[in-house]
């Protein structure tokens, strides 16, 4: 029974995860949409265009001026260490220690480290090789996601990077976790020191638009208040040269995701990883978007990366789309003036044939011809490498569950393997239990660092050695002393009380589409649905694929009929709100997309101040009723703005825009404030 406990509360919490990141997908893809589809010249376009500059080879002298920091003076007063460089591994155990102790490293140390690493990476490949010998063995670190912590446990246990231990960080250092910039600045310190024996590859996490949404763009901005916004932009530029694969002796592979059918390690080895292309400027040191003013805000002026899909797609892009690429100059004056977002989103989709997520439209037009298909299978390759998950059935499917890269079976593992002479394939990317865990006949292994990772006790982290036998070797750990005293009976209840809440959360934020499934179900409006469809109601809305019969006891008291109304009526009870508008509808939008506007809250912040105006608020909204396909009134909006607008300074501030809908839950007799945002009469 507690194993049945344990599985369930991992499917809760994975779930909701793997929801989020599907959500994150679909906006990235519709902000990838308006940029290939709408005119540099349109103003929804121009909002978010500055988060798909990226880095060009052609302004590295100007990124150096960029990375200046003698300016910056370090006061008598800082007891942090004082770095000199070249880094040596002094310093960087400095650092290590500093962290350790809760200090922060001064923003000039820091921007002169994110230098070296800039610096160094350029030169390095994109898949790096690593030789074992009987004298040293390899340690393999998975996903660490700001879990300091973790680190320095395993430092601990299985000593410093040095030419006689070598290690691999396979990716997704940053986000979620509280301290994702420090995890970073040891690994480039141990790096800058030792660069044959310390490998860094990318994960999806690198991507400073993932970092928008899931907090490491929060972190620095919070550290460093004044040198933030340069330390994520550089942060951006280093990312885009972080390797994509290692190979340790010619014969086990360590990327983040994984692969697919088309997975080809010598087109990894040619893709220009850091590539960039401006589809508005042929002059690629040209960058018609940016002006003099946001110079200081987003560095040196750059092109724009070339996106394409986050998801895998098995059909040729001829057969998906023949979409023509249009600028919105050509329209007649008088339709140019009424074009909306939403019109131009509605015939697209209406051409296409589908109305599904904005990534499938793919581009064939002419203009691009070659260059196009070829960056778009460059671009591809990376996507797999970084998104992907194994899957227990044969063949490679588009990964639903996540939104982006794709589900490889153990046929797909055989021949990718067997195509490149390798007999292991080892990545991280998905959260286990035991902090390990092997498939497709123990030629892949995923490997996870970050224990606690859903809540106290909820995993172990683990690490590997691997010597010149090529094979693995896993220390398993939890990285907190209280964790490790509880029994199972005790972690299990711990972690399944939490996974619980957050589910009952999400039911929550979908009352109103919960009653309409319900309702389905009772043609006669008695109010009472049988628990089968109940469970069927449930799943069709929230879309988690949890078992829910066997979680209706945790849920639902009734053993045959569930009263919908009295169900959900308990969510409601004990909640109260500080806040009341007269159109309930935005609220509803609101509590359901918290994290999307969040994200276009921050993307619409150009110059990272956390405050925008009133009409970017607007702008706001625009772009993501459009991602959902829903009109909500300019009044209502400036309703809403008015409400939030607590200093009445004419103006949004971030830490307004996510306090002001903080649901206050009375339950137990205490307060508690649960991060989201739900409000409707019932």
């Amino acid at each position: 029974r507690l194993e049945m406990r344990r599985r369930c509360t991992w499917n809760i919490f994975q779930s909701i995860e793997y929801a989020g990141e599907q959500d994150q997908i679909k906006l990235y893809n519709f902000f990838d949409f308006l940029m290939h589809h709408f005119t540099p010249a349109s103003s929804e376009r121009s909002l978010i265009s500055h988060i798909f500059r990226v880095n060009e080879i052609c302004r590295d002298a100007e990124w150096e001026r960029y990375f200046c920091y003698e300016s910056i003076e370090v006061p008598d007063s800082y007891t942090g260490p004082r770095l000199t460089f070249p880094m040596t591994f002094c310093g960087v155990s400095k650092v290590v220690q500093a962290f350790k102790h809760k200090q922060q490293l001064h923003a000039r140390y820091v921007l002169q480290l994110l230098r070296e690493t800039w610096r160094l990476l350029r030169i390095l490949t994109n898949i790096s090789h690593v030789s074992t010998c009987h004298t040293k063995e390899i340690t393999i670190c998975g996903d660490l996601h700001g879990h300091l912590e973790d680190l320095l446990l395993i430092f601990y246990k299985n000593g410093l990077p040095s030419s006689e231990k070598p290690y691999v960080f396979n990716g997704d250092f940053v986000d979620r976790g509280k301290n994702s910039l420090e995890i970073l600045l040891i690994l480039f310190g141990f790096l800058l020191v030792y660069p044959n024996d310390v490998h860094l590859n990318r994960g999806n996490h690198e991507d400073h638009i993932v970092n928008l949404r899931y907090g490491f763009t929060k972190e620095v901005l919070g550290k460093y208040r004044v040198h933030g916004k340069k330390i994520l932009n550089l942060l951006q530029k280093i990312f885009s040269w972080l390797p994509l694969a290692t190979v340790i002796d010619h014969k086990v592979l360590i990327v983040h995701g994984g692969i697919s059918a088309t997975t080809d390690l010598n087109a990894i080895a040619r893709v220009d990883r850091h590539k960039v292309r401006d589809d508005a400027n042929s002059d690629g040191c040209k960058t018609q978007a940016m002006g003099s003013n946001h110079r200081e805000a987003s560095g040196p002026a750059e092109g724009r990366r070339r996106v394409c899909s986050l998801t895998h797609h098995s059909s040729p892009p001829a057969q998906r789309s023949d979409l023509p690429r249009r600028s919105l100059h050509n329209l007649p004056m008088g339709s140019l003036l009424s074009w909306s977002v939403e019109e131009e989103l509605k015939r697209r989709r209406r051409l296409a044939g589908f109305d599904q997520s904005y990534g499938e439209l793919q581009r064939s037009d002419t203009e691009s011809g070659a260059t196009a298909e070829t960056d778009e299978h460059e671009w591809k390759q990376i996507v797999d490498v970084l998104w992907s998950d194994p899957m227990p059935q044969n063949g490679c499917i588009p990964n639903e569950v996540r939104g982006g890269g794709c589900y490889w079976g153990p046929d797909v593992t055989e021949e990718v393997l067997g195509r490149h002479n390798l007999q292991l394939l080892i990545r991280s990317h998905e959260c286990k239990q035991d902090g390990y865990e092997f498939c497709h006949n123990r030629r892949v292994l995923t490997i996870f660092s970050a224990s606690n990772y859903y809540e106290m006790g909820s995993n172990r982290g683990a690490y590997i050695r691997m010597g010149p036998d090529l094979v693995p070797h896993f220390i398993q750990y939890q990285a907190s002393q209280a964790c490790r005293e509880l029994t199972l009976r005790q972690s299990v209840g711990w972690t399944e009380r939490s996974a619980l809440r957050a589910l009952r959360e999400q039911l929550f934020v979908h009352k109103s589409d919960l009653i309409s499934a319900f309702q389905e179900f009772d043609p006669n409006n008695t109010g009472k649905i049988s628990l089968s469809h109940w469970a069927s109601a449930t799943e069709s809305v929230l879309k988690l694929g949890l078992p829910w019969r066997v979680l209706r006891p945790q849920l639902v008291s009734s053993t045959q009929y569930v009263c919908v109304i009295s169900w959900l009526q308990k969510f409601l009870n004990n909640s109260s709100f500080p806040l009341q508008i007269s159109d309930t509808s935005i609220l509803e939008t609101m509590y359901k997309n918290h994290s999307n506007l969040e994200t276009i809250f921050r993307v619409i912040d150009t110059d990272h101040s956390g405050s925008i105006s009133f009409e970017e608020f607007r702008q706001t909204w625009r772009l993501l009723c459009s991602h959902l396909k829903t009109e909500i009134s300019d009044e209502a909006i400036a309703d809403l703005a008015h409400s939030i607008d607590f200093n009445k300074d004419g103006s949004i501030d971030i830490n307004e825009f996510m306090e002001a809908f903080r649901l206050v839950d009375l339950s137990a007799h205490c307060l508690r404030k649960l991060d989201l945002f739900y409000l409707l009469d019932f």
